[in-house]
């Protein structure tokens, strides 16, 4: 499919004499044309930008649907504006199918320019592109429905049908190497079925997670279970429609279909892991989250502790959060108070009020573990 749009680029660009751009409706890159002129003007950095990174910005897009891209039928001339990064005229060649607008050609425009019949021919190869935009989304819409289905079905026959349902819509990708990717919370009003974009995805479905949240569940192929390039650029595209909020995370490699639902729970864990915790980073994997990986399999509702919910209370945030680090670091008073920057004095004060108001002893073992547990837990609510 790559080869085609590729193809029909190239062939714009014989056409009209001047390169072309490829972009799908979300300003993802598909295609360009080679340039070989000295004009450096050519190259402003909105051009560049979408080039070397495969996407452009949203205040770009912002700039440039202001000119009713979306809305044109024909060819669209928009002006230079150095002030917004765009050095040179362009003509964005609106790529639709059946009247829903799919993607744009973007082209440089200069004196002369094309003449009306150069466009019109253009312009029939940008409804051949739109054409095969439209199967590849519907076919990426199979995909999401196939793999959403495995994700939702219970354990037994109904799992084993999903699975080969979506085995036989993948085909020989089925037996590859794969991994999940969850970003949460997923916004409301995306759409629930996308197909996600990148040469290394493959498909993606709106589920709901553990925590009830709904998230997106996208379907990586993998070259190699050390190499987690296309989960975590695929997360970082994926968040970046989800909002500043969203968190990912990525399941453990496998190979085949048949573990897609614990890959789905594992990815879906981490997510919820590096929202609770912020040194996991936006997108964590399941084998770093450590201690998260126990909790996260606990019941999302699970009321605390009754030992430690008073020390849960807002009022009580100072007590709790050395009360966290005091165990992180292993009980070591120095550098307890070393990290929280107070008297070591003042922290065996707020350690002497946890053991009041939560009845645990702090040189009890199994005091401790609870202690830890329940406010490692809490992060997770």
């Amino acid at each position: 499919m790559k080869g085609d749009y590729q193809e029909l680029v190239d062939e714009i660009s014989a056409l009209l004499g001047v390169p072309a751009t490829l972009e799908n409706r979300d300003f993802g890159l598909v295609a360009f044309g080679a340039h070989d002129s000295d004009d450096t003007t050519a190259m402003d950095p909105v051009r560049t930008r979408s080039i070397l990174t495969r996407r452009s910005t949203p205040a770009v897009r912002a700039w440039f649907e202001n000119f009713g891209i979306t809305r044109a039928t024909g060819p669209l001339r928009i002006p230079a504006a150095p002030e917004a990064g765009v050095y040179r005229d362009r003509i964005c060649l609106p790529v639709r199918h059946r009247g829903v607008v799919l993607g744009y050609v973007w082209l440089l425009d200069a004196e002369p320019g094309p003449t009306d019949r150069q466009l019109d021919a253009a312009m029939d190869v940008a409804a051949r592109i739109g054409a095969l935009l439209a199967d590849e989304e519907r076919a990426g819409t199979d995909l999401s429905r196939e793999f959403g289905a495995v994700l939702a079905a219970g354990r037994g026959w109904q799992r084993d049908m999903a699975v080969a349902a979506l085995a036989d819509a993948l085909g020989p990708d089925a037996d590859g190497l794969h991994t999940v990717v969850c970003v949460a919370p997923w916004p409301d009003g995306s759409p629930a079925v996308r197909t996600i974009p990148s040469a290394a995805a493959l498909t993606g479905a709106e589920v709901p997670g553990r925590s009830g949240a709904p998230g997106l569940a996208a379907l990586i192929r993998l070259r190699s279970p050390e190499v987690l390039d296309p989960a975590l650029g695929a997360a970082d595209r994926l968040r970046g429609t989800a909002g500043e909020t969203a968190t990912a995370g990525i399941a453990v490699p496998r190979r085949g279909l048949t573990e897609l639902a614990d890959a789905w729970q594992e990815a879906a864990a981490a997510a919820r892991a590096a929202a609770a915790e912020t040194r996991y980073g936006p997108v964590a994997d399941w084998p770093a989250i450590g201690p998260y990986r126990t909790l996260t399999a606990l019941a999302p509702d699970a009321p605390p502790d009754p030992a430690v919910r008073p020390l849960l209370a807002p009022a009580q945030r100072d007590l709790a959060r050395t009360a966290e680090v005091f165990l992180d670091r292993a009980g070591q008073a120095s550098r307890t108070a070393a990290e929280l920057g107070i008297h070591r004095q003042t922290l065996y004060y707020r350690l002497s009020r946890v053991q009041q108001l939560t009845g645990l002893d702090l040189n009890d073992g199994e005091d401790r573990l609870l202690l830890h547990m329940a406010l490692k837990a809490a992060r997770l609510r």
